[in-house]
């Protein structure tokens, strides 16, 4: 026996989950996805990656702008709910959507709304889990498939797959191993949902942490900060939105960067003031808030493309 499932997604993340679900022979009646977005130096406008795939496989798509019945995009919330309630789906299944989800959508399905989020809840509930739990130097985190509520990601949990965190884990490569767990999570947990073993429980109160939005501000390294933060969020902002400083005038991205050790040569032989930085025997090492210094590996010029750091000139 297969659920009528609707989805919500964006992303590739929501993409592979919903290629998934398709695969295991769920029908799919409707799939709601962000409005296509400018994007490239064009600036043209582009589907998402859920539009894309739907499409490509003839998979009905409706991109609502809003959902409140009285908000700004009532008229398109209207438009959203008679689909929906066309649709007449067993389960909504939602995916690094992007919109808030309102009482008449959690209501609506006969199963109500299932999100698959990628990490173990209640820690990193919010809008950038993957790259917090970089950023806070985790070894593992996960995908939670939850029972959607009116709360920001605090329904019941109703099963998790934990990933460990690899210590040369960027938020890229991260994504990419929750995206595949993500999918595997939605599956078995539809299969249970079907059999009627699928059992939730409330989150815990405590351990529970807000992994808020990365911001730009946050990209510019402040080089005060001990070595290993910086060098986790590095990671963390790889490859959105890149964290960068500045170099002979130059705003450098940085992508990759690394904790040398204890032996690092200090220029001239002594330890220099945080942020400045200097070459030694082709390499270059920045000098952070807890007297650590910080190696520099691939680095990224305005308009240029990723280059190993080794190649910056002195001046």
């Amino acid at each position: 026996m297969s659920l009528r499932v609707a989805f919500a997604g964006t992303p590739p993340f929501a993409a592979q989950a919903l290629a998934a679900l398709h695969a295991a022979g769920h029908d799919v009646p409707c799939v709601l996805t962000q409005p296509d977005r400018p994007a490239g130096r064009g600036l043209q406008l582009q589907a998402s990656a859920v539009k894309r795939w739907a499409v490509e496989h003839g998979l009905p798509v409706a991109q609502p702008q809003g959902l409140k019945l009285d908000g700004r995009y009532a008229t398109d919330a209207q438009a959203a709910r008679a689909t929906l309630a066309a649709a007449a789906p067993d389960v909504l299944v939602v995916a690094a959507y992007g919109l808030i989800l309102p009482a008449w959508v959690l209501e609506l399905p006969r199963l109500g709304c299932l999100n698959i989020h990628a990490s173990l809840l209640p820690r990193w509930r919010g809008a950038a889990p993957v790259q917090r739990a970089i950023e806070a130097g985790d070894t593992e985190t996960g995908i939670t498939i939850m029972q959607m509520d009116a709360g920001l990601d605090t329904g019941d949990i109703l099963s998790t797959m934990p990933l460990s965190i690899r210590p040369d884990d960027c938020a890229a490569t991260l994504l990419e191993r929750l995206t595949t767990c993500g999918a595997a999570a939605i599956v078995q947990a539809l299969r249970q949902a079907e059999d009627g073993t699928l059992q939730g429980h409330p989150q815990p109160s405590e351990g529970a942490t807000y992994a808020h939005k990365l911001s730009k501000a946050e990209a510019a390294i402040d080089w005060r900060q001990p070595a290993a933060e910086i060098e986790r969020r590095v990671r963390a902002f790889d490859p959105q939105p890149g964290c960068h400083l500045v170099h002979a005038d130059e705003t450098l991205k940085l992508w990759r960067a690394a904790l040398p050790g204890p032996a690092t040569p200090w220029p001239d032989g002594k330890r220099p003031v945080a942020g400045i930085l200097w070459q030694h025997h082709g390499r270059w090492f920045a000098q952070c808030g807890d007297a650590h210094a910080l190696e520099l590996i691939e680095v990224q010029r305005p308009g240029g493309r990723r280059m190993p750091a080794s190649g910056l000139s002195a001046h």
